[in-house]
């Protein structure tokens, strides 16, 4: 019986893996889903049938959440207060206590034309995100909170079977490559086996990418000033008008400012205008004479 070569069994090996993994991809995905990121910097996956993939509650997330699904929870919170920067702060410490962290902080000091305000990434352990908005909304008066899930259950399913896959796949080249008896079959294994490792770190990479969004809530907190915040959409006649004015004043306003800030470039280019002009009229004037 002839003895067949270590480098035929490594391409069979390959082979195996390469339809078993896009066995378990076809049999884990949604046909009609898709991945990708949202604004907030969240995965959004395939939501499992009859389950909401998203919700706009009053600050919690219970009806959106379930022990045996991945969601990633994505929101933002608005709140005026007395003192942004001081609250941002507030905020910073009430986030660090829940455990969790912050991925940006934008703090804008109070100015003659601009009041006082600060932005925040806040990222909440999913099991404190109800506790820890109920304390954000202690620090003042709460113009919004919007939160929103996405179930990507399937997807980690998915990943988690890819990644099985390929230890498996890895695994076996490993032996063979211990297995090889000569050079060719040795590259042979090892280009295989680089091929495989490559793509089971950016799996896993992917994986545990998706396990910090489920486990860490991404939460954008904004922070303003007492009287900063626009009211909401007028309801009658009289309303409507206030608004419209308001709508005028806020305009003209920033009309001036603009108005200001292009001014001295006009009068700067006017006055280089009127130099030319002068001289091309003095220049005009000596031929004449001449």
């Amino acid at each position: 019986m002839k003895r067949i070569p270590i480098a035929a069994l490594a391409v069979a090996v390959l082979l195996l893996a390469g339809c078993s993994a896009q066995g378990s991809s076809t049999s884990g995905s949604n046909p009609g889903g898709t991945t990708g990121s949202d604004s907030s910097g969240g995965v959004v996956g395939a939501p499992q049938p009859g389950a909401p993939d998203s919700a706009v509650k009053d600050g919690t997330t219970g009806e959106v959440k379930s022990s045996n699904r991945d969601v990633i929870t994505t929101g933002s919170v608005s709140i005026t207060v007395a003192d942004p920067i001081r609250s941002a702060q507030d905020a910073v410490t009430i986030t660090e206590q829940a455990g969790g962290r912050i991925d940006s902080r934008t703090e804008n000091p109070a100015t003659p034309n601009q009041p006082a305000s600060a932005n925040l990434t806040l990222r909440i352990p999913s099991n404190e995100l109800d506790r820890t908005i109920a304390e954000l909304k202690k620090l003042g008066t709460v113009n919004f909170v919007s939160l929103n899930a996405s179930d990507i259950t399937q997807q980690t399913t998915d990943l988690d079977a890819r990644i099985t896959s390929l230890k498996t796949s890895v695994d076996r080249l490993l032996t063979l490559m211990r297995q090889a008896g000569n050079t060719t079959d040795l590259i042979a294994i090892e280009s295989a086996l680089s091929a495989r490792q490559s793509e089971l770190e950016g799996l896993q990479s992917q994986r545990n990418y998706l396990s910090d969004q489920v486990d860490f809530s991404t939460i954008r907190l904004d922070l303003y000033s007492t009287g900063t915040v626009a009211p909401g959409s007028p309801d009658s006649f009289w309303t409507g008008i206030v608004a419209g004015w308001n709508a005028l004043v806020a305009a003209l306003g920033g009309a001036l400012i603009g108005i200001g800030f292009v001014l001295p470039w006009l009068l700067s280019l006017g006055a280089v205008t009127a130099i030319v002009l002068l001289i091309v009229w003095l220049s005009t004037r000596k031929r004449k004479a001449a």
